[in-house]
């Protein structure tokens, strides 16, 4: 591939290590009002956007649709809790993948369970959890891409040069795309899995 690619590759690898995700303890123990919540996320996640100048993370109109669609339990005199910021970071990874339905499926028994409960187990406990896996899951992925870069290179070799390079960030972009389109998959048929052991329990 050419230095350009070769360029896009490295720009990639880098943005792995400024992935972060938001820790427990970085959000205020505090009730937020809605501006504050939605500055908070900002803050926090910005840099994750295509566009940090103008991409938008969270609006005051997502939280009320979150809201109504039974993802997010109603505030406190309008103010939001530790625990409401925490389903928000999960309805906010989950949003560009999954159905309004499949969120719901998938968050409503961590709602009923994990929120506002004294146990120990509760939903900062599951948040804590389920992300203590981050770094490693990173180091995976890092792997993963470059050996998908590195298939795409290997990729259309007797094509003339200047129809190489876009054939084989094609060729890269496929490799990926099949990847999400399978775990998409997956991710569907667990959370309809839980949909049907739910409509057991209800019978």
């Amino acid at each position: 591939m050419t230095i350009n690619t070769e360029d896009l590759l490295n720009s990639i690898m880098e943005s792995f290590d400024r992935i972060e995700y938001i820790r427990a303890e970085d959000i205020p123990n505090i009730d937020l009002y809605m501006d504050q919540v939605t500055t908070f996320m900002d803050r926090k996640l910005k840099q994750t956007t295509r566009d940090p100048e103008n991409d938008k993370i969270l609006t005051k109109t997502m939280i009320n649709n979150y809201a109504k669609n039974n993802l997010l339990p109603p505030p406190v005199k309008k103010k939001y809790s530790k625990e409401h910021v925490l389903l928000l970071i999960f309805i906010y990874y989950y949003k560009n993948i999954l159905s309004i339905t499949d969120i719901q499926t998938l968050l409503g028994p961590i709602t009923e369970q994990y929120f506002g409960t004294s146990e120990a187990l509760n939903l900062e406990a599951v948040y804590r959890e389920v992300f203590s896996l981050q770094e490693e899951q990173v180091e995976r992925l890092k792997k993963d891409v470059l050996e998908r870069f590195q298939d795409a290179e290997h990729s259309f070799r007797d094509v003339p040069e200047e129809k190489r390079d876009f054939l084989q960030k094609f060729a890269f972009i496929c490799y990926l795309s099949f990847d999400v389109y399978v775990k998409k998959l997956l991710i569907e048929k667990v959370i309809d899995s839980f949909q049907g052991e739910r409509d057991e329990k209800k019978k």
